[in-house]
C-alpha cells in the first residue's frame, strides 16, 4: 500500500523530527508492506526544520511556504504536491503528534473495514491522549446539535465508530475520498479545515470512522482565550477575533456558512457580542 504522509511545520525541529521518528518505527512493526513516502511544507521556519528533515530523509519532499500558509495552507500545499503521484492513501500528521506502534495496523484494519462493508475506502482518525492526562485530546466527533453546534468526542472502545467531524492529528484519507472530494478545501487558514474536510465526507455518505483503540499522543495545548477577553481593549479583542492563532474567525465562519447556514447570524452576532461586551459573554458562557 502507497501511502503519502503528510505534514506542515514551523519551527518546531525537535518536535517534527521526532514525530517522523516514531511513524518510522511504527513502520517498522507492521507485517504487511507499505511503501511511505514524506511531503513536508515548511512555512518559513527559521530553525532549518526542513533541512533538517531532507537530511535525515533524504526521500522526503521538502516544500517550503511564505510564513503565511499556517496549518490549512501547509497542508494543502503538501496534499496538493502529493496528489500528483495518486498514492493509495494520504496520512495527514501533525508535528507535535507521536503516534503508537499500533498505528498502521490500526489504520490499515479500518481501511480493510470500510472496503468490506461500506464498498470503498473512508477516512480514519486515530485518536490520541494527552501525555499528561492520559485523556482522549484529539480524534472524532459525534455533532448533539447542530444549531448550537455542539458535539461530543467519541472514545475508543475496541469496535469501529462513526463520526461528524475529525481532528487531522492523525487521519488517513484513502484515495476513494480523494476522487470524490479532492483534498481540504480552500477558505480555512489554520484550523477547522479538518472539521469541514470530515463533514463534507459525510454530506458524501463516505464512511469517517474512529479506530479501534488509540492510536499516539498528543497534547492538547488550546487555551481558553475568552477568559482573558475582558483584560484585552477592543484593538486586542478584534485582533485575537481575526487571528488565525487565536479565534480565527475566517475559517469558523466560513465552517458555518458551509454546513450550517442557519448559524450564520448568531455566529455574527456572537462576534460582535464577544467584542463590546465580553465581561458579559464570558460570565454567560461559564454558565452553560
Amino acid at each position: 500500500m502507497k501511502i503519502a504522509v503528510l505534514l506542515t511545520c514551523f519551527n518546531r525541529k525537535e518536535k517534527t523530527l521526532n514525530a517522523l521518528e516514531n511513524l518510522m518505527q511504527a513502520l517498522n512493526t507492521v507485517s504487511k508492506s507499505i511503501n511511505l513516502k514524506i511531503y513536508l511544507t515548511d512555512d518559513g521556519s527559521t530553525d532549518g526544520t526542513g533541512d533538517a528533515v531532507k537530511e535525515k530523509y533524504p526521500e522526503a519532499t521538502v516544500l517550503q511556504g511564505n510564513g503565511n500558509l499556517f496549518w490549512a495552507g501547509g497542508m494543502r500545499n503538501s496534499w496538493r504536491e502529493a496528489v500528483k503521484k495518486n498514492y493509495d492513501a494520504y496520512l495527514l500528521l501533525n508535528d507535535d503528534t507521536f503516534v503508537s506502534s499500533n498505528v498502521f495496523s490500526q489504520l490499515i484494519e479500518a481501511h480493510e473495514y470500510s472496503k468490506e462493508n461500506f464498498g470503498m475506502g473512508g477516512i480514519y482518525l486515530g485518536s490520541t491522549k494527552d501525555i499528561d492526562t492520559g485523556l482522549l485530546s484529539y480524534g472524532g466527533a459525534k455533532l448533539t446539535n447542530k444549531f448550537l453546534f455542539k458535539y461530543e468526542f467519541v472514545q475508543p472502545n475496541g469496535n469501529f465508530q462513526s463520526c461528524d467531524l475529525g481532528n487531522a492529528n492523525i487521519m488517513m484519507v484513502s484515495n476513494d475520498v480523494v476522487s470524490k472530494i479532492g483534498i481540504l478545501s480552500e477558505g480555512y487558514v489554520h484550523g477547522v479545515a479538518d472539521y469541514d474536510y470530515t463533514l463534507k465526507a459525510v454530506d458524501k455518505n463516505i464512511p469517517v470512522l474512529i479506530t479501534k483503540d488509540y492510536c499516539g499522543t498528543c497534547t492538547d495545548d488550546h487555551s481558553d482565550i475568552y477568559q482573558v477577553f475582558p483584560e484585552k481593549t477592543f484593538k486586542e479583542r478584534l485582533a485575537l477575533l481575526k487571528s488565525p492563532l487565536a479565534l480565527d474567525f475566517g475559517s469558523n465562519f466560513n465552517l458555518m456558512k458551509r454546513h450550517f447556514p442557519l448559524r450564520v447570524p448568531f455566529v455574527l452576532l456572537s462576534a460582535g457580542f464577544k467584542l463590546l461586551l465580553p465581561n458579559l459573554y464570558v460570565k454567560l458562557s461559564n454558565l452553560r
